[in-house]
C-alpha cells in the first residue's frame, strides 16, 4: 500500500515525505477534532459492567 502511494506522488523523495507527513497530520487533526468526539457521544459511558 505504501509503495502505491509512493509511486502516485510526484516529485523527489524529500517532497514526497513532506507531503505524506502533511496528509498524516491533517488526518490525525480531523480524527481528533470531529470523528472521535462524535463517536464518544454515541457510546454509553454511564453503563459500567464492573460494580463496586
Amino acid at each position: 500500500m505504501f509503495s502505491l502511494i509512493w509511486r502516485f506522488l510526484p516529485g523527489p523523495a524529500w517532497l514526497r515525505v513532506i507531503v505524506i507527513l502533511g496528509v498524516a497530520a491533517v488526518l490525525v487533526y480531523a480524527l481528533v477534532t470531529w470523528v472521535y468526539p462524535y463517536a464518544a457521544g454515541l457510546l454509553m459511558s454511564e453503563e459500567a459492567t464492573v460494580s463496586q
